[in-house]
């Protein structure tokens, strides 16, 4: 039985927990995730892992347990290090997925709130627009050309429409709506819905693959290749010479463990996971992992101006009515009972009768608030004056019509009421209300008006117009012609402080601002100049002046377009085409149900968090939790970071892991003894593979990365000289490594000693160049050491693991080290250091000198 205080009230909050506690969430369940378990598992399904296990396992079977012990310790250490990364990043993305999912407006308590869809629980009072995806099954308990898209359901494509009563007042979980309004009853939640029946419900956060880590993914591949192949020579070389076949087994199967970087797809994960990590503190919400990798290159961002650009708190500043403007200075305006009907009436926004300040009462959009405010300053007032009236028809706002039309029951006569655009309300009407008396609209009365709007339009008003029609009897395509021009509303929406700075932070980062309005192109030209979009009115263009252009056209002119105005979402989607047309990476935003194409075709689809509709969210890469569009820009900038990381530690990575093999394979060829042991090789990669990679993938950004042009989206993430730093760095701590081993050896210190040294070399070396690696432009000189506390952490924890495997008794026996004296140690630093030093000299003085 329906509860008729429930449904004009809402549920309490108290009762609404009771019923969560009771049903449990309205959510679909999931598959289980990857467990904990599998995760540390699957750290050592690899190939070479597995050999290296048996391998020592064998080892410890013929006498050499210390060394076996010590060689899985440091095997699991390594897995133990790769599963908390691959944790955290499950984790983060599950986080995402929470967050990205779908919200309700619900009656709670007599107010409207907006809630977690799961929070929803059976007899909750929900309100529903078009765009909105359905949260639970319902029923309609009224509308307003309602209808929705079941084909999630049905298969069928067309719409439905629905009504309030009868079998046809079903609404189910996971349908869209396409059209119109309602207010509706929860009755069903979760998996007792229809949708969760059938399990159908789509995960919001889609875990699409990397194009960079599919990239390095099979790199990694020839890399493994390359590597075995020089492992097995040297294998074969050691043998060759008549050294130890197993002990040169196991030197081949370490050294591949150490040299094959087959973590590096799992640190771009990781990297790409913090990143979305820190976009979220500065709210933007990332839903597709590419688009991080995309961000970078953005050159193009299409903004919207409402609330992205400006600021969204809406004041009316001015009125036009009997032939005059007249400005408002805060104040309620009552002196004209017409236009404060029409705005009051032909309005959708919400009220708490409670409230005594007008602004505390009134909830919904900030332009409809604007218009009450204009005229009530207590929510009293306006119940009372509701109440005078009663709505039985009405036609919601529409993007394309730009209108909003209702009927009005007043005493014994019904009268309709529109609001719009100025343009599209004054082609409707066919007399004006002039001092109370109802006059024929003639030319001069509508050129008079025109006048008006182009002047509180080039003062930044955003201008609506009022119309109404006695006698409207009928609710078909008569109903909004023939009206009674009443006047207009100027209203202002400053521009937000921080978009300015925005705006010149993408100019100087070499990408296009651009803004996307509805408003007059007057409005938008003003609040586009303030900004620093534009300078001159040519760069501003109307939808209707785009519809006269064909697609080759349009490409061409948008080159010089900076503003486009008086648009829908149709020519959204144009404009996307014609700037990809011009090779740029676009990044688009939208909120409403039909800017969803425009938001799935640009590089970027960016979804309004605050105002976004669910259709739109669903086709976005990225959700601003703060609609601003200085958000955007730090989310370009975030891109450009991880980027910039993921290089660093590509170069770090591979340049060190060549330099490993060079030591192995040059003392080979040239028929020197072994410089590192199997164990010494794991701890190099123990000590130098793991926190320090890490550590870059968190590096701050450099003060520059907003003062270059985009990278291009094909770019080679070894362009622009990497691959050249890579092999020439890691060809000298290959050498040098040899030469600390070699003049050990040639002043006559032993074996161990020798390789202590050459240990020492290999691990400071890499240690030091990791630092290099944080800029490709700026020497170690230039760099803050204090920037990234991370990478002086990990780079402390590497060098006591080494002081603590050559000065620890214990530790020594296990890694055949000895302890070094202050002349050995000079070698070793000489050699680690002489590359990096020599290096940021040259590009200390290039940098001064350019």
């Amino acid at each position: 039985m329906i509860n008729e205080r429930e449904i004009e009230g809402g549920l309490t909050q108290v009762e609404a927990e009771r019923r969560l506690k009771k049903y449990g969430p309205n959510a679909i369940e999931k598959k289980n995730g990857i467990s904990p378990v599998k995760i540390f598992l699957s750290q050592f399904n690899d190939f070479i892992t597995w050999i290296l296990i048996v391998a020592t396992v064998i080892s410890g079977f013929m006498g050499e347990k210390a060394d076996a012990i010590t060689i899985l310790i440091i095997v699991i250490m390594n897995a133990i290090l790769g599963f908390v990364q691959e944790f955290k990043t499950e984790r983060s993305l599950e986080t995402l997925k929470e967050l990205a999912s779908p919200t309700s407006k619900v009656l709670r308590d007599g107010k409207i709130r907006i809630i977690n869809a799961q929070e929803l629980v059976i007899g909750d009072v929900i309100f529903l627009e078009s765009g909105d995806k359905i949260p639970a099954d319902c029923i309609l308990l009224s509308r307003s050309n309602f209808m929705v898209d079941e084909s999630l359901l049905t298969g069928e494509s067309e719409g439905v429409e629905k009504s309030s009563s009868g079998k046809n007042n079903s609404i189910y979980m996971g349908t869209i709506v396409i059209k119109g309004k309602g207010k509706a009853r929860v009755i069903q939640t979760g998996m007792k819905t229809e949708m969760g029946k059938i399990a159908g419900m789509l995960q919001n956060i889609e875990k699409d693959r990397s194009p960079l880590k599919e990239k390095l993914t099979s790199l990694g591949k020839v890399l493994v290749v390359m590597c075995i192949a020089i492992c097995i020579l040297v294998t074969l070389t050691g043998v060759w010479r008549g050294q130890d076949k197993y002990e040169m087994f196991l030197v081949g199967v370490s050294l591949a463990v150490a040299a094959i970087p087959e973590g590096l797809a799992a640190i771009v994960t990781v990297a790409l996971a913090l990143g979305v990590s820190r976009m979220l503190k500065r709210n933007a919400l990332v839903r597709k992992l590419p688009a991080v990798e995309t961000l970078g290159c953005t050159s193009v961002i299409c903004s919207d101006k409402t609330g992205t650009l400006t600021e969204n708190k809406m004041t009316v500043k001015a009125l036009y009515f009997n032939g005059r403007i007249h400005k408002t200075k805060g104040e309620a305006f009552s002196e004209n009972m017409m236009m404060k009907k029409a705005f009051t009436y032909c309005n959708d926004c919400d009220f708490d009768v409670k409230k005594a300040n007008i602004s505390e009462a009134l909830i919904g959009d900030p332009t409809e608030t604007a218009l009450i405010k204009a005229f009530f300053t207590e929510g009293k007032a306006l119940k009372k004056f509701m109440d005078k009236a009663d709505r039985i028809y009405d036609i919601p706002f529409d993007s394309d019509r730009k209108m909003m039309s209702v009927i009005m029951r007043e005493g014994s006569k019904k009268v309709c009421y529109v609001k719009g655009a100025p343009e599209r309300v004054i082609n409707r009407c066919k007399y004006i209300l002039s001092n109370g008396q109802v006059k024929l609209f003639t030319l001069t009365e509508r050129n008079r008006v025109l006048r008006a709007v182009e002047n509180m339009t080039s003062d930044a008003l955003r201008c609506i117009a009022g119309a109404y029609k006695d006698n409207a009897v009928t609710a078909g395509r008569s109903l909004e012609n023939n009206l009674i021009f009443i006047g207009i509303a100027g209203i202002i929406d400053p521009p937000r402080k921080e978009a300015k700075d925005a705006v010149l932070k993408c100019r100087l980062a070499g990408i296009r601002p651009i803004m996307i309005t509805g408003d007059h192109k007057n409005t938008a030209f003003a609040i586009g100049k303030e900004l620093d979009i534009c300078k001159t009115q040519s760069q501003v263009i109307t939808g209707e002046e785009l519809d006269k252009l064909n697609d080759r056209e349009l490409s061409r002119k948008i080159r010089d377009i900076s503003i486009f105005a008086r648009v829908n979402p149709g020519h959204k989607f144009r404009i996307v085409k014609a700037f990809k047309a011009q090779n740029n990476i676009v990044a688009m935003t939208g909120d409403g149900v039909n800017d969803a194409p425009a938001v799935k075709e640009a590089d970027i689809g960016i979804c309004m968090g605050i105002s976004g509709t669910d259709v739109t969210k669903e086709a976005s890469s990225m959700i601003l939790l703060d609609d601003n569009f200085a958000t955007i820009v730090s989310a370009v900038e975030e891109g450009r970071v991880i980027y910039d990381n993921i290089r660093k530690f590509i170069r770090y990575l591979l340049s060190c892991n060549l330099g490993e093999v060079l030591t192995m394979l040059l003392t080979s060829i040239f028929s020197l003894d072994t410089p590192l042991l199997p164990i010494q090789i794991l701890m190099v990669n123990l000590a130098t593979d793991g926190l320090p990679a890490i550590a870059l993938g968190v590096d701050p950004p450099e003060g520059d990365i907003m003062r270059g042009k985009p990278r291009a989206k094909n770019e080679s993430i070894f362009a622009r000289g990497l691959s050249e730093k890579i092999i020439v760095r890691g060809t000298l701590i290959g050498v040098c490594t040899v030469l600390a081993f070699v003049i050990g050896l040639y002043l006559g210190f032993d074996l161990k000693t020798a390789r202590t040294m050459a240990l020492c070399t290999l691990i400071i070396s890499q240690l030091i160049h990791v630092f290099e690696c944080r800029s490709e432009k700026h020497s170690i000189f230039e760099i803050s050491l204090f920037t990234n506390l991370y990478l002086l952490a990990a780079v402390s924890i590497s060098m006591i693991m080494l002081l603590c495997t050559i000065y620890v008794p214990f530790l020594q026996m296990v890694f055949h080290t000895s302890a070094l004296m202050i002349s050995q140690w000079v070698i070793v630093l000489f050699f680690s250091g002489i590359i990096a030093f020599m290096n940021s000299l040259y590009l200390y003085f290039k940098s001064n000198n350019a």
